[in-house]
């Protein structure tokens, strides 16, 4: 049996973690959250030889063990041993070459909370480029640990990692030298906690003086540290400005002995001639909304053909169950209950696969960080920050993936608004809804020869939803009462090539968790939706099968159309045609009648269900998208006037601009948000602006 080390995988942002993380496990791995906090966390198995096994913790990035954001707080337990789920044997710390000094800080800090560290040192072959070179033997000598070269990419380094990190796991204690002389930055105060606490090294005494507050200890070693705080006097912003300052004193002069790195004005790399250009004050918006296009165009094509796949996948095995299996309650049930809901959770993997391809590519690439600079001035304005837009952005394709594509968002605020805003969006499900209507109601005339009416309404749609956005994160703001300082910190990272790789394995692991997460809850409604659709009254149900029953016999010839009819007449009578009725009276001032209230209750499944529900309201088959234009154009309301005027078809189509009528949506947001409060809320409020704006349109075009 093998025995399992715990290593924690640590380091700057863009310092290659994620790149050697995905290369050490492979597909060996899983994402959940840190408990308490949405925060990614991945951890990976890795086999290090016959004997030893080894669980790999990916923590957040960082830059300090001064912690700031909630990401950063993770980390910082972690390494302060006050964890109560993750004990590493091991710290293995990623350095960026190109980067040493900065790097350097971070490192220097976890070497003095005496945990054993293996130094993976990436971005060598960067390094070289800009003409540094780091004698590796003296770097160990000063710091007292292993260090590695790694390449991930080129899977270079990685066997001699892995036996170091073995030996380094195995030790008793880790090295006894201090980067710094700790105990003078406070020696009272680390005197007095000691006592208390004699487990903490000078280096970990400072911390908990500092930090004590938010560390997992008992309320009375809370009592005691704030006395021995009081007492000594113990200035924490004092103490951590002198340690910063030592810090860097004694890491210039290391850089000094074992790194040459040329004047940074005699080497331009093609990162800074890039940047001139995709970061230029004004052809920077323009290449970075081509960018966008192309991403969303994408998308839709790329998408396209596996989804009409699984379309037409679900849809035979739908017909071949259907005519092989008995004509009962529980065939009802599989077909179009369990199948159907199967089906409308795997149709949406492909845009989910793809959309999270395209991110990490521009993630690899470093476009992104560069579209969160472009876009941050006028995202703060509105309360959320750069980091906002490439969600949005996605929403236009599918909510689902681009709330979840919303944790890189540090910001507990800003990032709740931009899930609570981005289903404001127009997505892709609303199009079958956006083209029947503007076909019904729109005339197709062309200004100008080739400005397109109905293209205009349409596009006139999707402005709207995004406008709604930014103007109900504004308003929002003010009555979040999130308290946390928002920074906007960034580092550009060099442009490289992406790793297809880590493309791959990060489309698999966001598409298992949509199926297996929001998939529970995705199936749960869509039998719900099943039973209120399928079933009635006992009494109105058999009336009208025994009715049918009489005329199909004295009609044989007419059996499809008669089938058709009465499938309508059951809906009709159904529990989910009972609250279409039910709630007429609510809809009639927006222009709808009792049929687009089942199918507004119908839809809330998913938005492209109106078509499906309206073509089995109509009598007509779901192909026949003519005939179903026909008799939406021609039908009539009881005082014998038509339902589908100007006004009730933009009514309609402004209501699905705005109504939140998507259940994998809601599933995603109470997943992202740990609770029902947000989803509840969004649901709410989507609602009632979408019926606001649909009574104001409808009065305005009657």
């Amino acid at each position: 049996m093998q025995q399992v080390i715990n290593i924690a995988l640590v380091g700057n942002p863009n310092s290659g973690k994620s790149t050697l993380f995905n290369t050490l496990t492979g597909l060996n791995q899983k994402t959940g959250n840190f408990p308490g906090v949405t925060v990614d966390k991945k951890t990976g198995k890795i086999i290090l030889n016959k004997e030893y096994s080894a669980n790999l913790v990916d923590l957040p990035g960082t830059y300090s063990l001064y912690p700031r954001r909630a990401d950063e707080w993770v980390a910082y337990k972690v390494l302060m041993h006050a964890d109560k789920d993750i004990k590493p044997d091991v710290v293995l710390l990623i350095t960026d070459a190109s980067n040493l000094k900065r790097n350097l800080l971070f490192c220097s800090q976890i070497l003095d909370t005496k945990t054993p560290v293996v130094v993976a040192l990436t971005m060598n072959d960067i390094a070289a480029k800009k003409g540094i070179k780091i004698d590796i033997g003296g770097l160990e000598t000063e710091l007292g640990v292993p260090i590695v070269e790694v390449n991930p990419r080129k899977n270079k380094g990685i066997h001699q990692l892995k036996k170091t990190l073995l030996i380094s796991a195995q030790q008793i204690v880790s090295s006894n030298r201090n980067f710094i002389n700790n105990k003078d930055l406070a020696s009272k105060s680390i005197d007095a906690i000691q006592q208390e606490m004699p487990e903490l090294n000078d280096y970990l005494a400072i911390h908990y003086l500092t930090n004590y507050q938010h560390l997992s200890i008992n309320e009375t070693s809370k009592q005691k540290i704030e006395q021995i705080v009081s007492n000594t006097d113990f200035n924490a912003t004092k103490v951590q400005a002198e340690e910063i300052m030592q810090r860097y004193q004694r890491i210039k002069i290391i850089m000094q002995k074992n790194v040459f790195a040329p004047d940074p004005a005699e080497k331009k790399l093609i990162t800074d001639k890039l940047d001139n250009i995709l970061l230029h004050r004004k052809w920077g918006y323009f290449i970075l909304l081509f960018v966008l296009f192309i991403i969303f165009q994408s998308i839709f094509w790329l998408a396209q053909f596996p989804m009409d796949w699984i379309e037409a996948t679900f849809t035979q095995l739908s017909s071949f169950l259907s005519n092989s299996l008995p004509q009962t309650w529980w065939s009802n049930l599989l077909i179009n209950g369990i199948v159907a809901g199967l089906g409308g959770i795997v149709i949406f993997v492909p845009q989910i696969m793809i959309l999270f391809g395209l991110i990490t590519i521009l993630e690899d690439t470093g476009y992104m960080a560069r579209i969160s600079f472009l876009t941050d001035r006028l995202m703060r304005k509105v309360g959320l920050n750069g980091k906002s837009v490439m969600p949005m952005i996605s929403g236009l394709a599918c909510a689902v993936p681009a709330i979840m594509s919303a944790r890189n968002i540090e910001n507990k605020k800003e990032r709740l608004l931009t899930i609570l805003v981005t289903p404001l969006m127009s997505c892709s499900a609303r199009l079958p809804v956006y083209t029947i209507l503007i076909a019904l109601a729109v005339p197709e005339k062309y200004y100008l020869g080739f400005l397109s009416l109905q293209g205009l309404v349409m596009m006139a749609l999707y402005m709207l939803g995004t406008v709604t956005a930014l103007v109900v994160s504004y308003i929002m703001k003010w009555f979040i009462n999130i308290k946390e300082k928002s920074f906007f910190i960034l580092e550009l990272p060099i442009y490289r090539s992406p790793r297809w790789k880590n493309v791959g394995i990060t489309m698999i692991e966001k598409s298992k968790i949509f199926v297996v997460e929001a998939g529970k809850i995705i199936m749960i409604i869509s039998l719900l939706l099943w039973f209120l659709s399928s079933y009635g009254p006992e009494k109105s149900m058999k009336k009208i099968e025994t009715k049918y029953a009489t005329l199909l016999q004295q009609n044989p010839d007419k059996t499809d159309s008669l089938e058709r009819i009465a499938s309508t007449e059951k809906l009709q009578h159904s529990y989910a045609g009972i609250l279409g009725r039910s709630i007429e009276p609510v809809i009639t001032p927006l222009g709808f009648d009792w049929k687009i209230g089942i199918a507004l209750i119908t839809s809330f499944a998913a938005r492209e269900v109106f078509v499906g529900t309206m073509a089995t309201l109509y009598s007509v088959e779901e192909s026949d998208k003519n005939s179903l234009r026909e008799k939406m154009n021609a039908a009539v309301k009881a005082d014998g006037t038509k339902v589908y005027t100007l006004a009730t078809a933009l009514s309609l189509m402004v209501f699905y601009v705005f109504a939140m009528q998507c259940m994998s949506t809601l599933a995603i947001v109470k997943r992202e948000t740990k609770t029902w409060k947000w989803p509840i809320f969004q649901l709410v409020y989507m609602t009632l602006l979408a019926y606001g704006a649909s009574w104001v349109v409808y009065n305005l075009f009657s």
